[in-house]
């Protein structure tokens, strides 16, 4: 009976170089297998955060007495998307704050949302309160120093002071903001309520707060210093 075919010389040539390539396709199958498994295992490359602007302010900012999304500080938010930007506005005003809460808080707030512009809204409360001015400036000029250390270009907002508080008072409140601003290099808006503050109808029955209608009047002030923060396209 003649030997297998696998067994005569020919045959098992051909079967060795058969069991070789066998091999060889095996271990390049189990290394790309390998491969697979290590890519399934590495994290995919985070999407770079979207730019933020910071707004610290009280409640001017934080939209006291109206709907949620209609205070100016919404409306920034699709402004910028409307006009190509991709940044985020996180708005951290508080109601009733004064520059003294504002100090004290900028700091987390700067660590946390890491932001490339913040708008500084604070003092009007220190103002109608009647607080000392010299620590007022004091905590502007803090926080605009903080977040300009911490690499963002700052906007000031200013305010204006109602007739009742004495000519040299109002006259040096008013020029706070400025004497900060040029201090320290930083934008400035001098008058947030500027075209407006005088007109009841643009206020709320307390005569303190702008109504919804007067929201955009008021980003349509900050909107100009805003946009020379931003990068240039």
């Amino acid at each position: 009976m003649d030997a297998p075919y696998c067994n005569r010389p020919h045959g098992r040539a051909i079967a060795q170089r058969l069991i070789a390539r066998c091999g060889q396709w095996f271990r390049g199958f189990r290394a790309a297998l390998a491969a697979a498994a290590l890519l399934a295992l590495t994290p995919a490359a985070a999407a770079p955060a979207a730019p933020t602007v910071l707004v610290v302010g009280d409640s001017l900012s934080a939209g006291y007495g109206l709907t949620t999304g209609q205070g100016w500080v919404d409306l920034l938010q699709r402004k910028l998307a409307a006009q190509g930007f991709a940044h985020k506005v996180v708005n951290a005003s508080i109601s009733g704050d004064t520059t003294a809460g504002g100090r004290s808080r900028i700091g987390a707030a700067l660590r946390t949302h890491q932001p490339q512009v913040v708008v500084i809204e604070l003092g009007g409360n220190d103002g109608l309160r009647g607080t000392a001015l010299a620590p007022v400036k004091a905590n502007l000029d803090y926080m605009v120093e903080a977040a300009q250390k911490a690499g963002a270009k700052v906007l000031l907002l200013g305010m204006r002071l109602p007739p009742n508080y004495g000519s040299r008072y109002i006259a040096e409140f008013a020029a706070m903001f400025g004497d900060v601003a040029r201090a320290r290099k930083a934008a400035l808006v001098p008058f947030i309520l500027d075209g407006f503050g005088d007109k009841p109808e643009m206020f709320q029955a307390d005569r303190i707060h702008p109504t919804a209608q007067a929201q955009p009047l008021m980003l349509d002030l900050v909107w100009p210093e805003l946009r020379k923060l931003l990068p240039q396209r």
